[in-house]
């Protein structure tokens, strides 16, 4: 075979692909590995709340409806946080099933328990508003992931949004936003204006913090 022929085979023969291997499945999470993601979201969460807490500010979802209670009555902030979600518990079975469920109970207990214990052995006084809810709402945003992470939630409206995008097709995002958006309105007569204003950057560093952080198909945590 002269030697054109064979340069004219060798290009016009198709490239052997090469085989990437599958990646082996991600390993579930341990028990300990869980319960010390819980710990720390919980944690990380209460710390938040108890930053916004301590200006007389406000956040988003059930944690700020918690505050608007806790300020018109005068209840403990952690006491109101557990009840208020209770009702949610529902959805987050149908949605979740009920290993999400138990996992998002014990993680709110437990930011419900750790709140005023942090209230109490931290004294925050002349702290600027701005700087207690932007911080906060990174506390919080960086404490949800973390129980995300780990198949587990903190609660709120995220479990409703969920629900009614799943029942009626209505977009989680939207139901979230205007739910979050009722709760800053309702806080305008109880809570000063500028407040109010470094309320609501705290919830946009918290959202964006999940949105860069927990998108889907990036992390699948068990």
């Amino acid at each position: 075979m002269s030697s054109s022929a064979l340069s004219t085979e060798a290009g016009t023969r198709a490239p052997v692909a090469s085989e990437t291997p599958a990646a082996p499945p991600a390993a579930p999470h341990t028990l300990a590995e869980n319960i010390a993601a819980y710990v720390i979201g919980a944690f990380l969460m209460s710390w938040g709340l108890t930053l916004l807490h301590a200006v007389g500010g406000v956040t988003g979802g059930l944690a700020g409806a918690s505050f608007l209670v806790s300020y018109a009555g005068g209840v403990p902030l952690g006491a109101v946080f557990f009840a208020v979600n209770l009702p949610f518990y529902y959805f987050a079975v149908r949605r979740m099933g009920w290993s999400f469920t138990l996992r998002t109970l014990a993680v709110v207990g437990l930011t419900s328990a750790l709140t005023p214990v942090q209230q109490e052995l931290v004294t925050l006084s002349g702290m600027s508003p701005w700087y207690a809810a932007v911080f906060g709402g990174l506390c919080v945003g960086l404490g949800m992931i973390v129980v995300f992470r780990h198949n587990a939630s903190g609660g709120g409206f995220g479990i409703l949004a969920l629900h009614l995008q799943d029942r009626y097709g209505w977009r989680a995002g939207y139901v979230q936003l205007g739910l979050d958006a009722v709760v800053i309105l309702c806080a305008l007569p109880l809570v000063e204006p500028g407040v109010v204003l470094a309320s609501l950057a705290g919830v946009a560093v918290l959202n964006l913090v999940i949105a860069m952080n927990h998108r889907p198909g990036r992390y699948n945590g068990r």
